[in-house]
């Protein structure tokens, strides 16, 4: 491994050895990694990569990771992956995602951002959002306007309406919610988590039995036209209430989960913003949406939708405390059992 890397990015271990993730994560975290140099570079690390704030610059690397769902083990695949997710995005944040850089590196000059030497890794590259404009800090500060909420609903129905159809079958589309919902009791029951043993197996058993009620309903949904590929990850931290609206980090690593009815993903959102204190704002999204698409919501399929959501957050949750070293131990559990907590209102909505 290299021994340091100075912020231009020289190394006294680099003729030695290729860069590792460390180095590379070093390497980007200081300024001089830029040009222009930004005064500093807050680093942050999620499951799947790290993110770069440099100046008004942002800079994302995928980690060299393999799960079910995903590879990113290869150069290959992390760039591809990279290309995949500037292309989605641009979907509904044309003017954020700029595109893909190689990450280089020689010998002598060590790693550079798009430079000359051999490309050992590969980013993407975005412009820098205002924080203060982002949904959920507009919710925690009781700022969020109605002519934003009505800009959002503009925004994602017009989304919708010209989104790609998709072509799952309406078996494949109502499995895929009982796959996911084994998985949920796999996890969720296991003894060594600290949830609530008694209601939890209750509570998925419910949304069981609420599945199973509306497999026809979950098919009709195929049938009709309504699954389109969308965003696949709707939370309100992903949206920047500027102008133009910004919907950013789409789920791009997988196109069988962005396969999505959108009363499904304004349902996840209505969750997310509910479980940070706007708890009618979901109700109101999909009544707005659904007028400008002039079609009748699915209530009860919405309801359902937002409980088979809060139990898979839960899940993901609690799923983190699975790694060898586990970022923010102490958050997962609590947050788990909140998101319990509105998979039973939601069934209780539906009944």
């Amino acid at each position: 491994m290299m021994e340091s890397i100075s912020p231009n990015g020289t190394s006294a271990a680099c003729d030695r050895e290729p860069p590792s993730i460390a180095d590379k994560v070093g390497f980007l975290g200081a300024p001089g990694a830029y040009a222009p140099a930004p005064g500093s570079v807050v680093v942050l690390e999620t499951h799947m990569s790290y993110v770069f704030l440099a100046g008004d610059k942002v800079y994302k690397l995928k980690k060299p990771v393999r799960y079910p769902f995903l590879d990113f083990s290869t150069i290959k695949a992390r760039e591809e992956n990279c290309r995949e997710e500037a292309r989605l995005n641009r979907r509904l944040a044309a003017d954020v995602y700029l595109g893909v850089v190689p990450l280089t590196y020689d010998a002598r000059r060590g790693l550079a951002l798009g430079g000359d030497g051999e490309t050992v890794d590969w980013l993407v590259e975005m412009r820098r959002l205002p924080r203060e404009a982002m949904l959920d800090r507009l919710i925690a500060e009781d700022r969020l306007t109605a002519a934003q909420i009505d800009a959002l609903c503009d925004r994602l129905s017009d989304f919708y309406r010209h989104a790609e159809r998709s072509s799952i079958s309406g078996e494949d589309y109502a499995l895929r919610f009982f796959r996911e919902q084994e998985k949920n009791r796999d996890i969720l029951t296991r003894r060594d988590f600290a949830l609530d043993h008694g209601r939890t197996p209750v509570l998925l058993d419910l949304l069981d039995a609420r599945l199973a009620a509306s497999r026809t309903q979950l098919q009709a949904r195929v049938r009709e036209g309504r699954i389109v590929d969308g965003h696949g990850d709707l939370r309100p931290e992903h949206i920047c209430l500027r102008d133009p609206i910004a919907i950013f980090d789409c789920l791009e690593f997988n196109a069988e989960l962005r396969q999505v009815d959108p009363f499904d993903e304004l349902a996840y959102l209505g969750v997310e913003c509910a479980l940070i204190g706007a708890k009618t704002l979901g109700a109101e999204l999909v009544d707005k949406v659904a007028q400008r698409l002039s079609i009748e919501p699915p209530r009860r399929l919405i309801a359902l939708y937002a409980a088979w959501r809060a139990a898979l957050r839960a899940r993901q949750c609690v799923a983190h405390l699975l790694d060898e070293k586990p970022r923010e131990p102490a958050k997962w559990e609590p947050l788990a059992t909140r998101y319990l907590n509105l998979a039973q209102a939601a069934l209780a909505d539906g009944a």
